[in-house]
């Protein structure tokens, strides 16, 4: 794609990127073959090929351009940032780095109304700090008839026993495990499950209290600087660790994992934050990736169940690890359903499913029929935010695939801990 910014403008580190993204586009169209809002809505604005062109047309303007208006900024907020397209694009068109790009410079360009600042204002805050959010979820829970019905149905229905954790510190492999911030409210049992299954491999997690949001919460809802804060508080949380040897950082969140892997490109200009910020990403890996390399034999799995695997867009396109958890699970022993259509997203993204209601509800509810549509005992997925969106409608069961294992282990387990 030929691109004409000037001289002065390629100075910006953020054009200069642009520009280099922009050039890789060749606008064949193969990405709105795959994208989730385009075939919903069929508006080539609504496709990353046509997202690209207006991201384009904003980023060559000058500031007082009148064609830069609310209908751009609407375009690109209805983008999911799934990445589907860069799964599908032939090109290499890393898509979702202009998107960064593009949706920061709309904000600057042409101020949000006073409500949508105050409802984006409102769930980085509310979403971000872990005890913060239990305490808003456990008021929610109180007073749940009260609650809008957007955020009622991402409710647990009740709080939900975690069990207890091993000591892994009896164990020569040492791991951290990023907590996150909304998942042990939501689902306190997906990390304590991760870590019965570890510790049953000879992995021990080493708790790190002072990591926080991975910082992608901040980071997607335009307030970049925020995000990047919270990146290098994790980081200081996380160096001592990795100094004594620490094997890897887990995620059991795969959003949450593909921040934390991008880390090193969110701080490659931080000249005392770089070269951390790269050696973090290399340590973080999916829950995933660390059983698939493991002797699952040691796991003794003595049930099976019927179930869907839902793969989230940040596990198959962010970070390149489709079929990885079925696979997995099928070593197993487990009974896989198939899933039609299973690289389009649930419409949960995030925030995306507060922000965008509609377009949300309808992409869950076609993920749903495809999940369903093998009669599984169970929905099981590898990220909080698809978990909640699809347990959200009520239907078949959803829950992390690690607590699905965990409970398959023979009861000596237990009886060890």
């Amino acid at each position: 794609m030929q691109t004409h910014f000037t001289e002065e403008d390629l100075k910006k580190p953020h054009i200069r990127e642009a520009d280099r993204v922009l050039r890789s586009c060749v606008h064949c169209g193969f990405c709105n073959a795959t994208c989730p809002t385009y075939q919903l809505l069929g508006d080539e604005r609504d496709g990353p090929r046509g997202r690209i062109y207006l991201m384009k047309e904003l980023l060559e303007s000058r500031d007082d351009d009148d064609q830069v208006t609310e209908e751009t900024r609407l375009h690109l907020d209805r983008c999911l940032t799934c990445r589907n397209c860069e799964t599908t694009c032939p090109s290499g068109v890393e898509y979702h780095k202009l998107l960064d790009i593009g949706r920061a410079e709309i904000e600057r360009r042409v101020p949000r109304k006073a409500s949508e600042r105050a409802l984006r204002y409102g769930l980085r805050k509310a979403l971000v700090d872990p005890k913060r959010f239990q305490a808003l979820l456990k008021l929610g829970l109180t007073f749940r008839p009260l609650v809008p019905g957007q955020l009622r149905d991402k409710m647990p229905p009740a709080p939900v026993d975690a069990g207890k954790r091993p000591d892994g510190k009896r164990h020569a492999r040492q791991m951290l495990i990023l907590e996150g911030c909304v998942q042990p409210g939501l689902s306190p049992n997906t990390n304590a499950a991760t870590a019965r299954v570890l510790d049953r491999l000879g992995i021990g997690l080493t708790p790190a209290p002072e990591a926080g949001c991975c910082g992608a919460i901040d980071y997607h809802l335009n307030a970049q600087d925020d995000g990047r804060a919270r990146i290098r508080a994790n980081i200081d949380a996380w160096w001592p660790h990795v100094e004594n040897g620490c094997e890897a950082i887990v995620q059991t969140a795969s959003g949450c994992g593909a921040f934390v892997k991008e880390y090193g490109e969110m701080l490659a200009d931080d000249p005392e934050y770089a070269k951390k910020a790269r050696r973090i990403s290399e340590l973080a890996k999916d829950l995933v990736e660390i059983l698939r390399d493991e002797d699952l034999d040691a796991l003794a799995i003595k049930e099976s169940k019927r179930l869907a695997f839902h793969c989230p867009c940040t596990l198959q396109h962010a970070q390149k690890l489709s079929g990885a958890v079925e696979g997995v699970l099928t070593r197993l022993g487990f009974s896989l359903t198939p899933v039609q259509d299973a690289h389009l997203c649930c419409g949960s993204a995030g925030t995306y499913s507060i922000t965008q209601p509609e377009l949300a509800t309808q992409l869950r509810d076609n993920k749903l029929d495809a999940l369903e549509a093998g009669n599984p005992e169970l929905i099981v997925t590898a990220n909080i935010g698809c978990q909640t969106h699809l347990a959200g409608a009520g239907r078949t069961p959803v829950r992390h695939w690690i607590e699905i294992v965990d409970e398959a282990l023979t009861p000596a387990t237990s009886n060890e801990l």
